[in-house]
């Protein structure tokens, strides 16, 4: 019995307790409930997202393109109007050159594996697996076949040979058209920088000169690299438009090269045109 009585004893004490500590509780809060704390659903919990993705999308990259397009404007607006005629004849360089790809990704005018087999055929008199073999879709395969068909159909070689020279001229004067405007380009670019750098000292020394005694050594230097930025950007233009011209133009003269050596081929191995020879080796000129 004592010992139930002692256990009751605790109890009570262990609720006053509790009911302290409650009022105590409920007197820091004013009693007001709503004052407690939420619970928090784990899901609705929002996560912080790395710094790998902050910085990726934090806009820094937009930043960097406009900064530099900014420092760029800056740059030819110090140029002067000089750099603005030269940025102009870049993009336009820039636009002849993508259109001479484009000609030469259709055209592919080195591709002669089908005319060096038809040609093939045709050194071996075996003549309708000649003319089977070149291909007609090809340009330089269709003045070919053209060759090959006015032998067999024994034409005259002098008439025959003035088709063959038009036909060649109008192939090749397309394969070197707006090859001439990069020829410009490249040549005048480095002309206008150096007019440019030219007047960009012209406006320094007066500066110089206006300032008297008092020349401050800084504005001196400042209009010199102003002046000078032109020539610069004058070279940047003519560097890679006269590389890439060279290029096309090199182009140009393997494709006639390739031309005449085909079309010698095939009157070379008939007896009957073997006279014709000589002037079939300039069948394409080299236009100009």
């Amino acid at each position: 019995m004592n010992g139930s009585h002692q256990v009751e004893a605790a109890s009570g004490e262990m609720l006053d307790s509790a009911a302290n500590k409650a009022e105590i509780t409920g007197g820091d809060l004013g009693g007001d409930l709503s004052a407690a704390p939420e619970l928090v659903d784990p899901a609705q919990t929002p996560v912080a997202a790395p710094d790998s993705l902050t910085t990726a999308f934090d806009g820094s990259g937009a930043g960097q393109v406009e900064g530099t397009l900014n420092q760029f404007i800056d740059l030819a607006g110090v140029g002067g109007p000089v750099v603005w005629i030269l940025i102009f004849l870049s993009i336009f360089a820039l636009t002849i050159v993508l259109l001479k790809l484009w000609q030469i990704a259709v055209q592919r005018p080195e591709k002669l594996d089908a005319v060096k087999g038809g040609l093939a055929h045709w050194r071996n008199r075996n003549t309708e697996a000649a003319v089977q073999a070149v291909d007609h879709r090809h340009p330089v395969g269709k003045i070919v076949l053209y060759a090959m068909q006015g032998v067999l159909q024994k034409q005259d070689y002098g008439l025959l040979l003035e088709e063959l020279r038009r036909q060649a001229d109008v192939f090749i004067g397309q394969q070197r058209s707006l090859l001439r405007p990069l020829e410009v380009i490249a040549n005048l670019s480095p002309l206008l920088g150096l007019m440019g750098t030219v007047l960009g000292m012209i406006v320094a020394f007066q500066q110089m000169e206006a300032a008297g005694a008092q020349v401050d050594p800084s504005t001196l230097s400042g209009g010199i690299w102003q002046a000078l930025l032109t020539t610069a950007a004058g070279l940047a233009v003519a560097i890679p438009v006269s590389a890439v011209h060279s290029w096309l133009d090199r182009k140009a003269e393997r494709v006639a090269s390739a031309i005449n050596d085909a079309i010698t081929q095939v009157f070379t191995s008939q007896e009957a045109f073997i006279t014709a020879v000589p002037e079939v080796r300039g069948v394409a000129q080299h236009a100009a």
